[in-house]
């Protein structure tokens, strides 16, 4: 069975480190560029799996949570990867949830073998679907004012679920976030942001605080 890297049918390859901790890669297919900033060594034993929203991009929420996160769990030596994945064609879930798979099976390749995966909005279900298809291998979901359709299957993902979702969301509402907390299978926590809207940027400091600890907690092997 083709894997996931090996079904982007990629075209060629090319690559930038950027610092020691800090690589560029650019996948072209045939059904568009898929774009990964890779922090930590690429031999991490653990990985975090990031995308955006419907309409793409690599910051995530709160003002560049995403970069933070890579920065903060990504050191030399940590023995943690954080990719954030650009997608090929934003806002189509079966090309996105392939996307972030397949940069998982990347990951994979150079050892990785618990895995997060995260996403924004619309990236909140391709990180849902995600785990679901990667079973064991997933150790921790975590949502940023998600969407609920398009995780109508979660119920097969039994890594435990953190969702973060503003009460003044302007565009998909906190409820969303609680039909995936009910729908998913494992220990489910949905944290309300008081104030925040739908890029959470009012709640920066609070996604900080939480985020980074739940994540390494998830990927200590403990868990």
């Amino acid at each position: 069975m083709a894997s996931p890297l090996d079904l982007l049918e990629a075209l060629a390859r090319q690559e930038l480190v950027i610092t020691p901790t800090l690589r560029h890669l650019e996948v072209f297919t045939m059904r568009g560029l898929l774009t990964v900033l890779w922090h930590g060594d690429p031999d991490a034993t653990a990985a975090v799996v990031l995308g955006g929203g419907a309409m793409g991009g690599l910051l995530g929420p709160a003002d560049g949570l995403y970069h933070w996160l890579g920065e903060e769990l990504a050191p030399a030596g940590s023995g943690i990867g954080v990719l954030r994945v650009g997608w090929r064609r934003p806002n189509d879930i079966d090309l996105c949830t392939l996307d972030l798979l397949a940069v998982a099976d990347l990951a994979a390749r150079g050892g990785a073998q618990r895995f997060v995966t995260g996403g924004h909005s619309f990236g909140g279900a391709i990180a849902v679907r995600a785990a679901l298809a990667m079973g064991e291998w997933t150790k921790g979901v975590v949502t940023f004012s998600t969407q609920s359709a398009g995780c109508e299957q979660a119920g097969g993902v039994t890594a435990p679920l953190l969702a973060f979702h503003g009460d003044r969301d302007e565009i998909i509402p906190r409820a969303a976030s609680d039909v995936v907390a009910e729908l998913v299978g494992g220990p489910a926590e949905v944290v309300v942001c008081e104030g925040a809207g739908h890029l959470l940027s009012e709640a920066g400091e609070q996604l900080r605080a939480h985020t980074g600890r739940w994540i390494r907690e998830r990927l200590s092997g403990a868990h």
